[in-house]
């Protein structure tokens, strides 16, 4: 094969890296993993939600359409882990709201030991959340628990209290956990988007009279409205799809009192091995997504900036 032969494909590639078409090459394998890890999954899911696919029945497997989506709405459960999610993720996301933002502040004023301080703050959000769940329970066991010991010795307590096991508070005592174990995503952000608000701005509202309510209304809330709204968004998914630290610390009881939907979708497809109306939550738990981020976007009117 001569010289010419081996320069002509090269002539080619080269007049093709001059096209526009080469920005599409470059993309196609990264729209390709995109399909198969992303879209391929979402639209089976789809497909899943309209079928009857019980591994226990497996001659009723066939198309059912609308069926599952029909029985959520006469569901208890359902409703129950509806309830449970949004005041989950409402109560989660306010606490660690305010931790992440005052550790962040912290953070940001370079005092002595923030370093060692902030490797602290960190610790939470490393631990998965199994072992974050089953440290908690440990800590707050009704009979060996260190925090019913601390609560009963300096007397908030009479006695040893089984917190995920009472109604009344287990829903609260797992959001306080998941606030722990999340807030340091929030301080990350916080700290991250503090650092670039441009210190001349404090320094012209101090001259101008400015306390520092004052600064921190007009300057540090607008300066972070995009941050704020990027980790709000991004840990309400996380925590509408996460349901592995209830798994653990409550599994959903006591009485559904601690159920939400991605709990009950993980049960109902692995414990009762009913896919078809797993896929069905699953579908509705997507779509509530999608729709609380467009309205969250709307409202907080980033794209506007």
């Amino acid at each position: 094969m001569t010289s010419t032969s081996y320069r002509r494909p090269l002539r080619r590639l080269g007049e093709l890296s001059e096209t526009r078409s080469w920005v599409y090459l470059l993309l196609l394998p990264s729209l390709l993993l995109l399909l198969l890890v992303v879209a391929y999954p979402t639209i089976y899911g789809f497909v899943i939600s309209t079928r009857e696919m019980r591994l226990t029945r497996p001659g009723l497997n066939g198309w059912v359409g609308m069926k599952h989506y029909v029985a959520m709405m006469s569901d208890r459960v359902f409703w129950i882990s509806l309830k449970n999610t949004a005041i989950w993720v409402t109560a989660a996301i306010a606490v660690e709201m305010t931790l992440g933002f005052i550790a962040a502040v912290a953070l940001n004023r370079n005092l002595p030991g923030t370093k060692i301080f902030g490797v602290l703050i960190l610790l939470p959000y490393f631990l998965p959340n199994v072992v974050a769940g089953h440290m908690w329970a440990l800590l707050l066991d009704p009979r060996l628990g260190v925090i019913n010991d601390i609560f009963v010795r300096i007397g908030l307590l009479h006695a040893y209290k089984a917190w995920f096991a009472d109604p009344n508070t287990a829903l609260a005592a797992t959001t306080l956990v998941e606030a722990w174990h999340g807030f340091p995503f929030f301080a990350l952000l916080f700290l991250a988007g503090l650092k670039g608000i441009p210190e001349n701005l404090y320094k012209a509202a101090a001259v101008d009279g400015a306390g520092s309510f004052t600064k921190f209304r007009l300057i540090t809330v607008p300066m972070l409205k995009t941050v704020i709204a990027a980790a709000v968004i991004l840990r309400v998914i996380s925590l509408v799809n996460s349901p592995d630290l209830l798994l653990v610390l409550t599994g959903g009881g006591p009485g559904n009192a601690t159920q939400v939907l991605s709990l009950y979708a993980f049960q109902t497809a692995h414990r009762d091995f009913n896919f078809g109306y797993a896929g069905a939550l699953s579908v509705v738990m997507f779509l509530i997504l999608m729709i609380f981020a467009t309205i969250y976007i709307r409202l907080s009117r980033i794209t506007k900036e």
